[in-house]
Parts: C-alpha cells; sequence; structure tokens
C-alpha cells in the first residue's frame, strides 16, 4: 500500500499544478512568434558578460562606492541561486513536461530560481537606488526579463517569482548597510 503523501507534498503538488497551467498560458498568446523573438534580445539583454561590462564602466567612471557594492551583490546573489539551483533541482520544462522543447539551450540543467531574473532585479534595485529617476524603466526591463525566461520556455512562473525575490532582497540587504 502506499504511503500517504503528506501536506508538504501536497502543497508542491498543487504549486506545480498551478506553474505548468500558467506556462501553457504564457505560451499560448496569440502572437507568441514575435514575442519569442523580442525575449531572445531582452534575456540576451540580463546576461552575465553584460554585468561584467557594465562594472567595467562604472570604474572607468570612477564610481567606486557603486561598483564595490554591485560586485557584493553579485557575488553573494550567484552563490545563493547555485546553492538554491542544487538543493531544489527542480526540472526545466523541457525535462519536466512531455513532448515540451524550449526556444533556446539554458546554461544549466536546473530551474528555480531564475538565475536572469534574480541578477536583473538585484541590478534593478542597485541601479535604482543611485539614480532613481530611472526606477520605473529598470523595473519594467527586470519584469521583461523575467518573462522573457518564460516565453523561452526555460522557466515556470514561479521560478521568476523566487529569482525576482532573491535579487531583490539581496539589493535591498546590501543597500540597508549603507
Amino acid at each position: 500500500m502506499a504511503s500517504p503523501i503528506s501536506a508538504g507534498q501536497q502543497i508542491l503538488a498543487n504549486i506545480h499544478q498551478f506553474d505548468v497551467a500558467a506556462f501553457y498560458w504564457c505560451l499560448r498568446r496569440k502572437h507568441r512568434q514575435l514575442f519569442i523573438q523580442g525575449s531572445y534580445w531582452v534575456s540576451k539583454s540580463a546576461d552575465g558578460p553584460l554585468y561584467a561590462l557594465f562594472g567595467l564602466l562604472l570604474l572607468l567612471q570612477g564610481s567606486n562606492q557603486f561598483f564595490v557594492l554591485l560586485a557584493a551583490g553579485f557575488v553573494v546573489e550567484r552563490g545563493l541561486y547555485y546553492i538554491l539551483k542544487n538543493y531544489f533541482k527542480r526540472n526545466r520544462p523541457p525535462a519536466a513536461l512531455p513532448n515540451f522543447k524550449s526556444e533556446v539551450q539554458p546554461s544549466d540543467q536546473f530551474s528555480f530560481p531564475s538565475g536572469h531574473t534574480s541578477a536583473a532585479f538585484l541590478m534593478a534595485a542597485m541601479l535604482s537606488s543611485f539614480y532613481p529617476a530611472l526606477t520605473p524603466l529598470l523595473y519594467i526591463w527586470a519584469v521583461m526579463v523575467g518573462s522573457s525566461r518564460v516565453m523561452l520556455g526555460v522557466h515556470f512562473p514561479t521560478d521568476i517569482v523566487a529569482g525576482a525575490t532573491l535579487g531583490h532582497g539581496i539589493a535591498f540587504l546590501i543597500l540597508s548597510y549603507l
């Protein structure tokens, strides 16, 4: 006889069921091909090498304090991201859903949390603290990065929520020590 599932397992099963339904809802949008093309470039705008280039520009501009804070944020964010990915080991949509193929090849195996989204929200929060006039644009960009990862088929919606929470939370903690 099978053992009864725990309340925690039932909650996770319900979250996964919701996540799959929301994922497929996003992918059924009428103009999906246009979204995929835009999503590819928005996602690319949050790739790691561009953050390094941005950091170099900050140093060349003489914004040493901001560079140090941003670098500290990324060290913490990347460390926690790696720990969480390897702790939860949540399969990406192509591995979790039968007959599904993503639009891009992800850089790693696991889905939770979204690294692109956590980095984008970290950057949006940090830049907003130094350049408040850019806050709406920065957060629109960060939300678009997260959305692009779902549209490209490499993350579920809750991966994005977790990534946004992670990145924003780390920025909040670092900036609160100023």
